[in-house]
C-alpha cells in the first residue's frame, strides 16, 4: 500500500525518525537521570519524588539484584499497582542487566503461576498487599527471591508509617500471608547502598520485556519486547506528541496523570517511559476505581496530558466531583486500549475543551502503531494514521492485500513490532510474516486519506475496559469446574466497559447455579475475565465437525 497517510501528517511531524539514538532503554534512563535529576518525576499521595532519588533508589537496588547471582537475561517480575516503586524496579532490573516481566496485581494464584513459570522468573518485586496469592504458588515456581513492597515505602517518615498502618490495620487491605526469606524492599535498597554496582552492557536486541497478553489456544504468552522496540515506540510517541506539546508555555514541565496501570503496555511506555524521556512528570494513581479518591489526588494540580481507556474518561466527566480540578492546562487526551465511544468523546470535550484523539496498537507493538493528528478538534471515530516509521497494510485470509475499501485483517510493520512470542515458535509463525508485517487479528478498513478504522476483531477475543479475554481461557477454567458439561464464552456490548463476558452453560448437574459459578470464577479468573451475564442452556450451537459457533450466540446475544 502507498503511504497515503504520509499526506494527513501534521506540521512538524516527521515521516520518519532516528529510533537508534538510544542502544537501550539504560542508555535512556542515564541521560533523563543526569540531565533532569532535580526536577520531580513522580507525585504519589502528594510527595514529590525527583530524577534524582529514583537514580539512586534504581541504582542500589540493581546493585542488590546482581548481588543475589542472576545472569545477564534473567527474569524478574513486578506484581504492583501504580506506585513510585515501579518504576524504581522497573529501572533496576534494566540496569542490571536482567528482564522485566509485568503482572496484573490483580491475578490469581493459577494465572500467577503460569506466568511466574512461563516465564522462568528467578525473582519478583510484589507489594505486600498481593503476597497472599504469591504465598499459594511460591511451592511450584521457579521464583525463589521475593522482595515485599508497601504502600507508603517512599514517602518518607512518618507519612510512610502512617499510610501503611492505615492500609494494613484501618482498611485491612493485607491479607495474611508468610513467605519465608522475603526481603523488605526498603531493606533490599538499603544492603544495595553497600554493594559495588556494575553497569550491564545491554544493547538494542537485547530482551527488555516480557509483556504477557492472552492467546487464542487460551494460554497467555510472553510477547518478546527488545530495547530497540521500546525505544523505537517512545520516540515515535515524543515526535507524534509535538503539536500538542507546542500548547504548553515555555519552561513549564510537562505532566501526565498516570492512570493507566505501569503493568500494561500502554502505561509502561506512554506514561512511565515516554515522561522519562520528556523530564515530565507523572501523577501516580494507585486505584482509578476509586474515582473520589482521583479527584482529591488531582486537586490543585496543573497538567497537561491525559492517557486513558474509554471506560475512565466517561467515569470521570460524568462524576460530580469533575469540577473540582482544573483541566484548563490539558491539552493531550489519549484514548487507547479500548474503542472510545462518541458519546464518551463528546461529553469529554465539552468539559474539558480537550478532544480525545483515539490511538491503537498492542502488546506486541509496544503498543502504539496509529493514532489520530494531536491537534484534532473533533473525535473522528477512527484509529488514526500509522506512526511515523510504521507501515500497515490489510490483509484477506490468504494474506494477499485487499482492494482499497475493502476490510481485511491490519497487518503492522516498524521498529515496534515485537521479536516473537516467549518459547512460542508455533505462535510466532501464526502472526509473524516473512516480510516483517505482524498479523494483528483486527479487521479494518482505511479511507482514501490513509486513515484507518477498526470494524470487527478476527479472533473471539473480548476486550473489557482495554484488557484482552480470550474466550477459550474462560472456557477452560470453567469446564473444570464439577457439573459442567460445556460452555462458551463471548464478548456483549457493555455501556460502562466496552464489552463484557457473557458465559452460556451447558450443566451435567442440574444442581449447579448461577452464584457457584459466579464463586468459581472470583476464585480462578482476574475480575476483568469475569462473566457478567452467566445463562443456562440444554445445548450449544455447533458446526457439523462440533466446534462451537461463538458468533452464533455472539448474534443472538
Amino acid at each position: 500500500m502507498e503511504k497515503i497517510w504520509l499526506k494527513q501528517y501534521p506540521a512538524g511531524v516527521p515521516a520518519e525518525i532516528d529510533v537508534n539514538q538510544y542502544p537501550s532503554l539504560v542508555a535512556l534512563l542515564d541521560e533523563s537521570f543526569h540531565r533532569y535529576a532535580d526536577r520531580t518525576a513522580y507525585k504519589f499521595m502528594g510527595k514529590a519524588i525527583t530524577f534524582r532519588q529514583i537514580d539512586d533508589a534504581s541504582r542500589a537496588f540493581a546493585a542488590w539484584l546482581q548481588a543475589q547471582g542472576f545472569a545477564k537475561g534473567d527474569r524478574v517480575a513486578i506484581m504492583m499497582p501504580n506506585v513510585p516503586q515501579y518504576p524504581v524496579a522497573v529501572a533496576a532490573i534494566l540496569r542490571a542487566g536482567f528482564v522485566v516481566v509485568n503482572v496484573n496485581p490483580l491475578y490469581t494464584p493459577r494465572e500467577l503461576e503460569h506466568q511466574l513459570k512461563d516465564s522462568g522468573a528467578k525473582a519478583i518485586v510484589i507489594v505486600e498487599n498481593f503476597a497472599a496469592t504469591l504465598a499459594r504458588v511460591m511451592a511450584t515456581v521457579p521464583t525463589k527471591k521475593v522482595v515485599l513492597a508497601s504502600m507508603g515505602d517512599m514517602l518518607g517518615f512518618p507519612k510512610s508509617l502512617i499510610v501503611n498502618y492505615v492500609v494494613r490495620k484501618v482498611k485491612k487491605m493485607v491479607p495474611a500471608f508468610d513467605i519465608a526469606g522475603a526481603v523488605r524492599f526498603n531493606d533490599a535498597i538499603a544492603a544495595g547502598r553497600a554493594k559495588p554496582f556494575t553497569s550491564a552492557s545491554v544493547g538494542p536486541d537485547d530482551i527488555a520485556v516480557l509483556q504477557y497478553t492472552g492467546g487464542t489456544t487460551g494460554v497467555s504468552k510472553g510477547a518478546v519486547l527488545l530495547h530497540r522496540n521500546l525505544v523505537a515506540n517512545i520516540l515515535q510517541a515524543e515526535a507524534w506528541y509535538q503539536p500538542a506539546l507546542k500548547k504548553i508555555p515555555a519552561g513549564e514541565q510537562v505532566v501526565t496523570i498516570c492512570a493507566l496501570p505501569i503493568y500494561h503496555i500502554f502505561g509502561f511506555n506512554t506514561n512511565m517511559m515516554l515522561a522519562m524521556r520528556m523530564g515530565g512528570a507523572n501523577i501516580l494513581i494507585a486505584n482509578p476505581r476509586d474515582l473520589p479518591g482521583v479527584f482529591k489526588e488531582l486537586q490543585g494540580e496543573r497538567f497537561h496530558s491525559f492517557p486513558a481507556v474509554n471506560t475512565l474518561f466517561n467515569a470521570m466527566a460524568n462524576h460530580p466531583d469533575f469540577s473540582t480540578v482544573d483541566w484548563s492546562g490539558l491539552v493531550i487526551s489519549v484514548g487507547g486500549g479500548m474503542a472510545v465511544q462518541s458519546a464518551t468523546a463528546k461529553l469529554w470535550l465539552d468539559k474539558t475543551g480537550c478532544p480525545i484523539v483515539e490511538g491503537y496498537g498492542l502488546s506486541e507493538t509496544s503498543p502504539s502503531a496509529t493514532c489520530n493528528p494531536v491537534d484534532s478538534t473533533a473525535y473522528s471515530g477512527n484509529i488514526g494514521l500509522p506512526m511515523p516509521n510504521t507501515e500497515l497494510k490489510l490483509l484477506d485470509d490468504d494474506g494477499n492485500e485487499v482492494p482499497m475499501g475493502m476490510p481485511g485483517e491490519i497487518a503492522i510493520k516498524g521498529p515496534q513490532v515485537m521479536a516473537g512470542y516467549w518459547q512460542r515458535p508455533d505462535e510466532t509463525a501464526k502472526v509473524m510474516m516473512a516480510d516483517g508485517f505482524f498479523r494483528s487479528g483486527d479487521i479494518g478498513v482505511v479511507d482514501g486519506r490513509g486513515y484507518f478504522r477498526i470494524v470487527d476483531r478476527k479472533k473471539d477475543m473480548i476486550l473489557v475496559s482495554g484488557f484482552n479475554v480470550y474466550p477459550n481461557e474462560v472456557e477452560d477454567v470453567v469446564t473444570q469446574m464439577p457439573g459442567i458439561l460445556e460452555c462458551a464464552a463471548v464478548g456483549v456490548a457493555d455501556e460502562k466497559s466496552g464489552e463484557a463476558v457473557k458465559l452460556v452453560i451447558v450443566r451435567k448437574d442440574p444442581a449447579v447455579t448461577e452464584a457457584a459459578v459466579r464463586a468459581y470464577c472470583q476464585t480462578n479468573l482476574t475480575g476483568y475475565k469475569r462473566p457478567k451475564i452467566v445463562e443456562f442452556r440444554n445445548d450449544l450451537p455447533k458446526t457439523p465437525v462440533g466446534k462451537i459457533l461463538r458468533r452464533e450466540l455472539r448474534d443472538k446475544a
